[in-house]
């Protein structure tokens, strides 16, 4: 294989629409600890403040209209363009700051 090897994460985080015991049971066997919100359980497991940084960003890429709605048929130029709206991501949050 060329490039870099893969690294295996150590936790994989969820929300309730994951809690089934197959779905444990499959990221055990490859050796990832599941960290998933149990349903009929109240809020407040902390998995929001995980997640979050992984929601803000999705939330900020869909402000691009080429990255909302995939004209690019070409994954190269796709690539370029989310590599680009992140580094303006990345600029505007070093202005605000």
């Amino acid at each position: 294989m060329v490039g870099r090897p893969r690294r295996r994460p150590r936790r994989v985080y969820a929300d309730r629409g994951y809690d089934y015991g197959k779905y444990r049971r499959l990221v055990r066997a490859r050796g990832i600890t599941p960290v998933i919100a149990r349903r009929g359980v109240d809020h407040g497991s902390g998995l929001g403040t995980v997640r979050w940084p992984v929601e803000r960003t999705f939330a900020w890429l869909t402000g691009f209209r080429r990255l909302r709605v995939r004209t690019e048929r070409r994954a190269d130029v796709h690539q370029a363009m989310l590599s680009l709206a992140c580094s303006v991501i990345c600029l505007r949050r070093l202005i605000l700051n």
